[in-house]
């Protein structure tokens, strides 16, 4: 059997998450499946780096599969391709190295959450954006992340049904910056709790406006008590945007991991 590699950008509005469900509920997973398995000519499961939630979006993300079909690269991604939706698509293709594994094998995820930040809505980016109208102070909210780098315990960003058996978690970096009309934060860690990054997001944003000083970040840190913690931002402006794997598997890089630390490559994945 050979190990197949994909990378995915899917719009998450029309999904109810990664996941496969019971009941027929339309999934990414269920939709990548069905395509895998027609071009290999058997049945396939995709296993990915991270299951995203309803309504979140992905412009990377990193899923494998087993197969025993012989196939050109260019063969899989065109034949998957032709097989899907039109909000899911494969960008790239690549056999596995080694004991490659989608989500194991991770030592960093990059996740993008962005905002409209002006008066009214918009009609183009409804689902691909969270609108906020109060004007947004995006150097406050930079700086009121910057408590969160490095190893915490992040219980209070974390959604009360969270299964991870711990709470540690490891942020190499959170930048929150403007362009134009758009607060953009990005951030990347070993791996994220369930809600975390929505639940990082709706604290600053209430840093942005002025709700909230630039120290209450650290006090929630600190607290660790999700009971005290901020609302939870909407998915519609959240994308898993990439995975930072070893270099021996030769995978793709996305340039936001050009601002991982030096030493990085000595973590590992935290379930």
């Amino acid at each position: 059997m050979t190990r197949m590699v994909l990378g995915i950008e899917y719009d998450g509005s029309g999904f109810f998450g990664w996941q496969w469900q019971e009941g027929g509920l339309r999934t990414v997973q269920d939709e990548v499946q069905k395509a895998v398995s027609k071009v290999a000519n058997h049945s396939a499961t995709v296993i990915c780096t991270g299951r995203t939630d309803t309504g979140v979006h992905a412009l990377e993300q990193v899923v494998h599969f087993e197969t025993d079909a012989v196939r050109s690269e260019r063969a899989w991604l065109l034949g998957i391709n032709a097989n899907l939706p039109a909000d899911v698509r494969v960008i790239w293709v690549q056999e596995a190295v080694a004991d490659f594994h989608a989500r194991y094998s991770a030592i960093a995820r990059f996740y993008r959450y962005t905002i409209l930040n002006r008066p009214t809505k918009s009609a183009l980016q409804r689902d691909q954006t969270t609108w906020c109208h109060a004007p947004l102070n995006a150097v406050r909210m930079h700086q009121a992340a910057q408590s969160l780098v490095g190893t915490h315990d992040f219980t209070s960003f974390r959604a009360l049904k969270c299964q991870s058996v711990s709470p540690m978690r490891l942020i190499y970096f959170i930048d929150v910056y403007r362009q134009e009309e758009q607060v953009i934060m990005d951030i990347s860690a070993n791996a994220f709790l369930h809600h975390m990054v929505r639940n990082i997001a709706g604290v600053l944003m209430a840093v942005g406006v002025g709700d909230k000083p630039i120290e209450w970040t650290q006090e929630l840190l600190l607290s660790k008590n999700r009971q005290v913690g901020g609302v939870t931002a909407p998915p519609y402006g959240l994308y898993l945007g990439g995975v930072y794997y070893p270099e021996k598997y030769n995978m793709p890089k996305h340039a936001i991991f050009e601002k991982l630390p030096a030493n990085a490559q000595r973590f590992q994945h935290e379930t």
